[in-house]
């Protein structure tokens, strides 16, 4: 699906403000003073995704920009031998879709149900050409983007222990209830993200367990009991 199919196919929230509609004259006059953040939330659109429906597709031209509202989203490729490789996990207040080039090189859906504030890219870069706070708070962004980008990289040299420890530690610290963890992920897109099999995610954290590092109430509900060895392992 395009990336315009998809904005077109979307329920755009009613209480929010076109893509393009016209910005008011006190707006603009104070547009200095306002951060990024700021800006996306005045020049974007509310849309919402149905789980598993496609936000974007690998290839597309990247001309929006997104920031997840409520929900999960993930961002993937399909290799050659049909294989998934996940590349990053969403959380609301995320923004994805930044790209260095004009095309998208991941696909992106959603996991759950999911409201997503989806701005023009050119709107923006165009901004910070005007907007030093603006400037500055994108190349934040991006910087961000590109750190975990390089994080994962260094993770799948890591053995399958090291993975599920720095993922479980990843997860903690984005999530709001410190120790306590609600997966929206299953253990496949676990598996697709860490470079593993299902089953190997399966016995590993079994073994996180026995070792007392972790207490696995339910498949989705992971409490972390020993930061400190998660830490060790992670190396």
């Amino acid at each position: 699906m395009l990336t315009q199919t998809a904005i077109r196919s979307a329920t755009v929230l009613p209480s929010t403000r076109p893509l393009h509609a016209p910005r008011p004259v006190a707006a603009a006059a104070a547009s200095e003073s306002r951060s990024l953040a700021q800006h996306m939330q005045l020049m974007g659109a509310a849309m919402a995704f149905a789980r598993n429906a496609e936000i974007f597709g690998e290839n597309e031209p990247a001309d929006y920009l997104y920031k997840l509202i409520s929900g999960t989203v993930r961002t993937y490729k399909i290799l050659s031998d049909g294989r998934r490789q996940i590349g990053g996990f969403y959380l609301p207040g995320d923004v994805f879709g930044l790209e260095l080039g004009d095309e998208h090189t991941q696909s992106a859906e959603a996991m759950t149900d999911a409201k997503v504030l989806v701005i023009k890219r050119s709107a923006l870069t165009g901004l910070a050409g005007r907007d030093a706070t603006v400037a500055r708070d994108l190349y934040t962004l991006t910087a961000r983007e590109l750190r975990r980008a390089q994080d994962r990289l260094v993770l799948l040299i890591k053995s399958a222990q090291e993975r599920v420890a720095s993922f479980l530690l990843e997860m903690a610290e984005r999530a709001p209830h410190g120790d306590a963890i609600e997966l929206p992920m299953s253990r496949q897109d676990i598996a697709d993200y860490l470079g593993l099999t299902i089953e190997t995610v399966s016995r590993t954290f079994t073994a996180l367990e026995g070792l007392a590092a972790i207490n696995v109430p339910t498949s989705r509900h992971i409490v972390l009991r020993n930061r400190e060895a998660l830490s060790r392992m992670n190396g």
